[in-house]
């Protein structure tokens, strides 16, 4: 279904998430800034502009700075639209596009008029922003009640963004799909990372986080950032975490790979095969923790067959042998954030659900729900400083060293899809992506 027919009943629920979370609140008007520009300390350069996601969820509006969304219950809701009148820069198009007709919109030309287009009387209004979004008294104040409400249920997806997810995933792929034929070309790292972008039509102010894009050893540091320097003479194993956005919806996927046979490339299969079968096991009613500890569970079984750790998988977990190798968690919400918001969050008034005793990186402890989307994301790490913990221990005599040894130029590995829940099977939304764009 096309996005134009998915858009009015995704809006109606954000308006019906809007009229409870208001009514819990005891308040009366939601107004929602978009976000402001920036600018550099002591300069006049802005940084990338990064939209409120609150606002992004009403529209599909992910450039538009100094905007606001103004909503009464019962009222079509306000948009006060900043188009300015700039030679200097490329302003803002006239409003287009399917969702208009469901807002009164209304262009502005100076941020400051935004607003004589907000309620008067500002004492029962939740405001949500950036307090450097205010105008005159209009101030932010994020009341809890509201944040709490719009977090939790913002897990869950409406059809309308599963399509824009599948669209951000699709893009995703194609960037991947070049990145990889570029490793094997032998490109540098700031190469491969100039082939993804333009295989996902994206610049770098496109993308919704920064590309890893990691050849060696460098797979071994998480969130590697690389920089325009000679690459190795030779590049044995390529790690890439890069994803796609689609009206500010991301797609996050990791995908390693090993330029010859040999026991790096088969860790890579068993983490692969092992990956898929979790996302087998991503169902409504599962506690996402549990989930992450079993995987804790089967990466201890593959150290112990590669001959890696001489520990029972259950030892290795208890141990926390398993988390010198898999120091992070198996994944997180995903949607307008990259890391969505309300992973921990016990129920629709807030609160806190505790993640497993030793396992203090997981991002995501709810039971999962139809309309969650979230990341598996196993690994294996050969990181030097975790190791080097690891020798020292107690657990030392069960590490085969010279086996770790031999994987050290290697980095590591991760293989990370984006998944659906749905009320039956799971939809990889980053496999379907695959498939299509290589069709």
């Amino acid at each position: 279904m096309a996005l134009a027919e998915l858009y009015p009943e995704h809006l109606r629920e954000q308006l019906r998430r809007a009229d409870a979370a208001l009514q819990r609140a005891g308040l009366e008007h939601l107004l929602i800034a978009s976000g402001v520009e920036h600018y550099g300390f002591l300069d006049d350069q802005t940084y990338p502009f990064r939209p409120n996601p609150h606002f992004l969820a009403w529209v599909p509006l992910n450039r538009h700075p100094s905007s606001w969304i103004a909503y009464t219950p019962g009222n079509k809701p306000v948009l006060a639209y900043y188009q300015p009148e700039d030679y200097w820069h490329e302003p803002p198009a006239a409003p287009s596009g399917f969702w208009t007709d469901h807002f009164d919109v209304r262009v502005i030309r100076e941020p400051d008029q935004a607003r004589a287009h907000l309620p008067a009387d500002l004492s029962r209004a939740a405001i949500l922003g950036e307090a450097n979004s205010a105008i005159g008294d209009c101030l932010p104040n994020n009341p809890d009640a509201v944040i709490n409400y719009l977090h939790y249920h913002r897990a869950c997806k409406t059809p309308y963004e599963i399509a824009r997810m599948r669209n951000a995933s699709r893009r995703g792929a194609s960037g991947h799909i070049a990145a990889m034929e570029a490793f094997h070309e032998g490109l540098s790292e700031h190469q491969i990372h100039l082939e993804y972008c333009a295989a996902a039509n994206h610049t770098e102010h496109d993308l919704p986080y920064a590309n890893i894009v990691a050849l060696n050893e460098h797979a071994a540091i998480l969130h590697y950032h690389h920089t325009p320097a000679p690459h190795p003479t030779q590049s044995r194993s390529f790690l890439i975490d890069a994803g796609g956005s689609d009206a500010g919806y991301a797609s996050d996927i990791t995908r390693t790979y090993a330029r010859e046979p040999g026991a790096f490339a088969d860790l890579v299969a068993s983490v692969d095969a092992m990956q898929q079968t979790l996302v087998d096991e991503v169902r409504a009613g599962r506690d996402y923790r549990d989930l992450h500890v079993e995987c804790h569970r089967r990466i201890g079984a593959i150290l112990q067959q590669s001959g890696l750790v001489r520990m029972t998988p259950e030892s290795q977990v208890e141990r926390g042998v398993t988390s010198v190798f898999f120091p992070h968690g198996l994944g997180h919400f995903l949607g307008l954030q990259v890391h969505d918001v309300g992973g921990f969050q016990r129920d629709e008034a807030g609160g806190s659900i505790d993640k497993p005793p030793g396992h203090p990186y997981l991002r995501l402890t709810r039971t999962l729900e139809p309309g969650h989307v979230l990341t598996i994301e196993p690994g294996i790490y050969f990181i030097p400083m975790l190791l080097a913990r690891l020798r020292a221990s107690d657990d030392a005599s069960a590490i085969n060293w010279a086996g770790v040894e031999a994987l050290l130029p290697y980095g590591g590995i991760r293989i990370e899809d984006d998944v659906h829940v749905t009320k039956g099977a799971p939809e990889n939304l980053t496999r379907d992506a695959f498939r299509a764009v290589a069709a």
